[in-house]
């Protein structure tokens, strides 16, 4: 897996898009006690749900491909222009 730079700034911003559309689909389950883990493996089963993002192998769903499929997620939302992509 390819390092991404300002890897950590994205998955934060992935998170907050995410959850904002997860609220907007009508899902409830996420809010500010929810562990940051239980958010980002909510939000990738929702996007994968939704055939917004391509599901992981069943072996290789963990923590670390999660974050990094929401990253990938949220550079192809992004406007090239984007501080972050820079």
């Amino acid at each position: 897996m390819k390092k991404i730079k300002n890897e950590s700034q994205l998955l934060q911003h992935a998170i907050k898009l995410g959850a904002a559309y997860a609220v907007q689909r009508g899902y409830v389950g996420i809010d500010s006690t929810t562990s940051a883990k239980d958010k980002q493996e909510c939000i990738y089963r929702l996007l994968v749900q939704d055939k917004l993002i391509n599901p992981l192998a069943e072996a290789d769903e963990n923590t670390a491909n999660i974050r990094h499929k929401l990253v990938t997620w949220i550079i192809k939302k992004l406007p090239a222009d984007h501080s972050l992509l820079k």
